[in-house]
């Protein structure tokens, strides 16, 4: 039987990425497509700018923000544990963020607050609508962010890998602030998903990693998916770069030897702390396409996966919400990850989910085509702005063949 790839087309998608490697987009990638089973990788070009070791199947990413669907898993675990319930107040857990206050405008003074409508719920932190959420303004716009910045509280900003504040002490802090919107009430991004590997581990009573370990890794064979990247291991990291605002050209903001993810954090962000190789995290795509299962048994149960991959936003929601101007008229957002809700890209199928790294990785399942497609390179910039992201996800859908 065809896989449902076009060999020709296949090679389009190595000559195009091989371009960026060779026009200085990008030092070097690793990418994955799979169709019906069948999976094709390829890595071109180097681990860093200018260096003689080349991309493997075996480097190690950070992976940012796809680090969210991981944690949105871990929590599902323990819902189906009945650890957890999706719409109880997490305060029984988090007592930190009990009894809130919600700012009266989002511009206003800390003091000038009324009292939240609800307390927040679990399922607040799996869609994002707790309340607070990453604000891409100056810090000196907004007295939040000026005390966000005073407080030095990782979650509202790029992961700070070398934080030394520890989770408690991390959401003692964020309990000091009132919520920018009541809960519920509207999407903002990445702040959910920081609160949501607290709740996980109090509720486990387990480190962060190590419930993830145990419970996602470890069955799924992700034996190089970690928060940090261990002695043994170091040379097959590749160097975080971004694109400069000034130069535009690419500039470095994380090395090899030298870099923030070489040693265990104070804290484990469930938002965006985790690496992996593209192997690893195509278990981990395996296993959501598979509806819950795997080799060694089953991660989730069928309608855990459907949950977590279904638009849970309203139009009154997706109206004053986004990352973008218009984000969500043609987009969901479910458990920590994107849902394709109409059609406007070649690569748009309604129910594709997935989402996205800031350091320049990408991973979507598309169950109606049955595609796991995974970009894995280090080039810092909003993806939808990347011609490397671009390029890659028009190259995985025209080299579909039925």
């Amino acid at each position: 039987m065809s896989n449902g790839f076009s060999k020709s087309r296949l090679a389009r998608v190595r000559e195009v990425m091989r371009g960026h490697v060779d026009n200085g987009n990008v030092p070097g990638l690793v990418t994955l497509l799979c169709r019906h089973g069948e999976v094709h990788i390829d890595a071109v070009g180097m681990k860093t700018l200018g260096g003689s070791d080349p991309m493997g199947r075996d480097t190690i990413f950070r992976i940012t923000s796809m680090t969210k669907p991981i944690t949105a898993v871990a929590a599902m675990i323990l819902v189906e544990e009945c650890r957890l319930r999706l719409d109880e107040p997490v305060d029984k857990f988090l007592p930190e963020l009990a009894n809130r206050r919600v700012l009266r405008r989002i511009d206003g003074p800390l003091d000038d607050t009324v009292a939240a409508s609800r307390p927040i719920t679990l399922r607040d932190l799996l869609t994002f609508r707790m309340g607070l959420g990453a604000i891409f303004a100056p810090s000196n716009q907004y007295p939040i962010l000026k005390a966000i910045k005073e407080l030095q509280i990782t979650g509202f900003g790029p992961p700070d890998q070398a934080t030394p504040i520890d989770p408690d002490e991390w959401l003692r802090r964020l309990g000091t602030l009132p919520l920018m919107h009541q809960p519920g009430e509207r999407w903002m991004y990445n702040v959910g998903s920081s609160v949501l590997g607290v709740l996980i581990a109090r509720a486990s009573g387990q480190q962060l990693e190590t419930f993830m370990r145990e419970r996602i890794f470890d069955p799924l064979g992700m034996k190089d998916t970690s928060f940090s990247v261990p002695p043994a291991k170091l040379d097959r990291l590749a160097a975080s770069y971004w694109i400069s605002p000034r130069s535009g050209a690419l500039e470095l903001v994380d090395g090899i030897d030298d870099s923030k993810w070489n040693r265990p954090p104070a804290f484990h962000d469930g938002a965006a702390g985790l690496v992996s190789t593209v192997d690893d995290y195509y278990a981990f795509a395996r296993m959501m396409l598979n509806k819950g299962g795997c080799d060694s048994g089953r991660i989730l149960s069928r309608p855990s996966v459907e949950l977590m991959t279904a638009d849970q936003l309203t139009p009154q929601q997706k109206a004053v919400s986004g990352l973008t101007p218009g984000q969500f008229e043609t987009r969901g957002w479910g458990f920590a990850m994107m849902i394709v809700t109409a059609r406007d890209e070649l690569w748009a199928v309604p129910g594709r989910y997935g989402w996205d790294g800031g350091f320049g990785t990408s991973w979507a399942n598309d169950p109606r085509e049955d595609t796991i497609a995974i970009l894995m390179t280090q080039r810092g910039e909003y993806p939808a702005f990347s011609p490397v992201y671009q390029d890659f996800w028009t190259l995985a859908y025209q080299a579909l063949d039925d």
